[in-house]
Order: structure tokens, then C-alpha cells, then sequence
């Protein structure tokens, strides 16, 4: 019998608050699997958007610890984590607005100081509509396209896992679902995937595993799909008169 991988990431007992003296996450446990997308969902003020941010060193960690790739990363601020591999893309203010789509995606490249020429050739490649805007400045265009160029800039430094903030926030329903869709496109890529997310449904729908926040807490995990039909997170975070996707 083959044995499982070792988590890529994994965060043990995680203790973090914006203040001092107010711990927003309550001794959170979270691994993710090489090349596995993982969801962490629940309501405002659950705690999902404080552990995106205290994984990538945006909050500070009063106790516990995180692992990545083996290697003890807690508390490491985000330009050491963007050279080991992390990326994380914010809910708000995640396109520089005044700089053209290229000029973007090549400062993407700029923060490790390497030749973006095959990486944004590649990523043209993959995202035809950012070439075909390549030259509008990033503040012109529209909610989903703003997210592609998050999402794409992101990739420009070719990382091992992705921490994405609650990326369907504001968009339209075809929106998000293009959004998600091109997620789950980089995931199948290869790229392993922790998804913020309040749209609990739709990322549940398409996440291996799935995390239940509430409290500052993880109240449930497992499966994806599992999650989306579990009768007692339908009741307590779904709602019982909505059918699962």
C-alpha cells in the first residue's frame, strides 16, 4: 500500500489577532496536500480571512506553528514566503489600477528579481484575454477581468501553494462562475489551492477537502462533497431550502 504524501502546508494549533490581547483564531488545525485545492468557509467573522492572512504573515501568531513544505514558516514575513513558494492573492486591492495588464503581470516577476519573458508568454498563453488587454490599464477593466489578472499575476512566480482570499466577492453570478472555473483550471495544473471563500456551495462543490469555520475554529472538515451534503452543516452554514449544486 503506497503511502500518503506529506502535507505541503501544515498549520497546527494556529493562534493570531489583529490587537493584542484578541485572538481572532482560537487554535486552528489545517493541512493541505500536494496539488489538492482546500476550501475554508463560514460566515463573517468566522475566522477564514485572518487564517488566509496569518498563514501568509499579514497577522501576528501568538501561538502555534506552520509548516511549509517541511519548513517551519511561522511568523516569516510575506517577501521570504513569496521565495519559498507562497502566493496569495487579496480580496481587495489585488491589481496595481494605473499600471497596464503587462506591467502587472511583470511585477509579479519583479518581487523575485528573475526574467519574466516565458512566464508572461505562458500565461498569455493560457489567459487569451489578458493578451488581448494586455495594453489597458488594469483600473479599466471590468470585476472578473480584474480577478484573471489577480489570479495570473499571482502565477508569475510559479508557486507551490496559492492562498486565495475570498475571490468570487462582488462578482456576478456568470462571474464567479468563470472565476471558480479558472481556479479550478489552475489547480488541475498542478498548483495547490487554499480557497477562502463565502460562497460556501460553489467551493465546497469543487474542493477535495473543506474546512467549517466558525468562532475562530474549525467545527467540521472532510471531503468536499461530503461537507456539502452533511445534514448538520447543511442546517448550521448552507441553509436546509437551498439544493446543493
Amino acid at each position: 500500500m503506497t503511502a500518503a504524501p506529506a502535507p505541503l502546508l501544515t498549520v497546527a494549533g494556529l493562534v493570531a489577532g489583529y490587537l493584542e490581547g484578541v485572538d481572532i483564531l482560537q487554535g486552528v488545525d489545517l493541512t493541505v496536500a500536494p496539488g489538492e485545492l482546500v476550501t475554508a468557509i463560514g460566515a463573517n467573522g468566522a475566522g477564514k480571512s485572518t487564517l488566509a492572512k496569518s498563514i501568509f504573515g499579514l497577522v501576528p501568531i501568538r501561538a502555534g506553528e506552520i509548516h511549509l513544505d517541511g519548513q517551519n514558516i511561522t511568523g516569516k514575513p510575506p517577501e521570504q514566503l513569496v521565495r519559498l513558494g507562497l502566493g496569495y492573492v487579496p480580496q481587495n486591492a489585488n491589481v496595481f489600477p494605473s499600471l497596464s495588464v503587462q506591467e502587472n503581470l511583470e511585477m509579479g516577476a519583479y518581487v523575485l528579481n528573475i526574467s519574466c519573458r516565458d512566464r508572461l508568454q505562458n500565461l498569455f498563453d493560457r489567459f487569451p484575454k489578458l493578451y488581448e488587454r494586455r495594453r489597458q490599464r488594469a483600473g479599466t477593466l471590468s470585476g472578473g477581468e480584474r480577478q484573471l489578472l489577480a489570479l495570473a499575476r499571482a502565477l508569475m512566480l510559479s508557486p507551490k501553494l496559492l492562498i486565495l482570499d475570498e475571490p468570487s466577492a462582488a462578482l456576478s453570478p456568470l462571474l464567479v462562475k468563470e472565476t471558480l472555473e479558472v481556479i479550478q483550471q489552475i489547480n488541475a495544473a498542478g498548483t495547490a489551492i487554499i480557497l477562502v471563500e463565502q460562497n460556501a456551495r460553489k467551493s465546497l462543490a469543487i474542493a477535495q477537502r473543506g474546512y467549517v469555520m466558525d468562532g475562530g475554529q474549525v467545527r467540521f472538515q472532510g471531503e468536499g462533497k461530503a461537507l456539502l451534503h452533511d445534514p448538520q452543516v447543511g442546517e448550521l452554514y448552507l441553509g436546509t431550502r437551498f439544493e446543493a449544486p
